[in-house]
């Protein structure tokens, strides 16, 4: 008998990719997606397109903060477990509107964790962020990090969602796991994201904005690779874990804009601007403990990936 799961923002980046290997692995799935305008939700349509023509799929158009939508959905489908990956996004745009953040990302969040007890969900898997972190000075970054310099309430947004979660375990014995994903990009990626908005221009012969010098890095992690790491924790009953999914090699700036440039065979037309508040020098994942609990390593090596990547921008253009 297929397992039924529920995956919230089933339509966004991480979510709709998910969702479609979910289904080729034999699971029924039910989304969540309130398509808002963070970006074009047409995006998300398209996203989506595969998955809704299957039967072992259902999406409820519906927002987390709306716990009587959400009480429906769990009385009527009976799932067994919760991927939950809605969330309002970005760094940047956290700083403009703390309070939404806030709002999505933490009440949005103990509402499904409610719902979750309340009907006897088996495990929930909360997709977290690397921005708990902030500026860590301890490298690379260990699920064990207490996470003191925060410096973006999307990060606070992300950190505060996690004590809920362990919370909801200890008071309700909740099975948990909280999955931290470092700068995910690929196919269908987020259109405000660096790889989409590098690549883009660089193919358009377009001015970049690069911020600072080039020296900060980030452990960009190809979306495969997530996918399968969710996917490997959905397989682990635990009763609660941290997790980080990184791919444990940080890549300067510079150098990824350089990979881009090599990829599309064109230069980039840079230009440079001062560091933006929120932006952290640099993330980097321990992968040990993925390893250790879910067998885990990433496999794609950011070349490959973003040579993926730039295959799949070619086909939608």
């Amino acid at each position: 008998m297929r397992k039924t799961i529920l995956v919230t923002g089933a339509a966004g980046f991480i979510g709709s990719n998910l969702v479609d290997h979910l289904l080729t692995e034999g699971y029924s799935v039910c989304g969540i997606d309130n398509f808002n305008n963070y970006y074009d939700p047409a995006i998300k349509r398209e996203n989506i397109s595969g998955a809704v023509k299957s039967s072992n799929y259902k999406l409820y158009e519906g927002d987390i903060l709306d716990l009587t939508f959400l009480s429906q959905v769990f009385k009527k489908e009976k799932f067994e477990k919760v991927i939950h990956l809605a969330a309002r996004a970005g760094v940047r745009p956290s700083l403009s509107d703390p309070y939404l953040y806030g709002q999505v990302n933490v009440l949005g969040t103990v509402n499904l964790l409610n719902v979750s007890v309340e009907n006897n969900i088996s495990q929930f898997i909360y997709g977290s962020s690397s921005s708990v972190y902030g500026q860590s000075k301890k490298l690379p970054f260990s699920e064990d990090d207490i996470c003191q310099n925060i410096v973006s309430p999307y990060g606070a947004s992300k950190r505060a969602a996690e004590f809920f979660v362990e919370s909801f375990h200890h008071s309700f014995g909740l099975h948990s796991t909280v999955l931290r994903f470092f700068t995910v990009y690929g196919e269908r990626g987020r259109p405000d994201m660096a790889p989409a908005l590098f690549t883009q221009a660089i193919m358009k012969g377009e001015i970049i904005s690069q911020f600072g010098d080039g020296s900060t890095s980030r452990d960009y992690t190809y979306i495969d690779d997530i996918v399968r790491g969710i996917t490997l924790a959905l397989e682990h009953d635990f009763d609660y874990e941290i997790i980080n999914l990184g791919n444990n090699h940080p890549v300067k700036l510079a150098d990824f804009i350089s990979t881009i440039e090599q990829i599309v065979g064109t230069r980039a037309k840079v230009e440079k601007g001062r560091m933006q508040m929120g932006d952290v020098d640099k993330t980097w994942a321990n992968v040990v403990k993925a390893n250790k609990l879910l067998g885990w390593k990433p496999q794609v090596k950011l070349a490959d990936g973003l040579r993926r990547y730039f295959k799949w921008l070619q086909k939608e253009a």
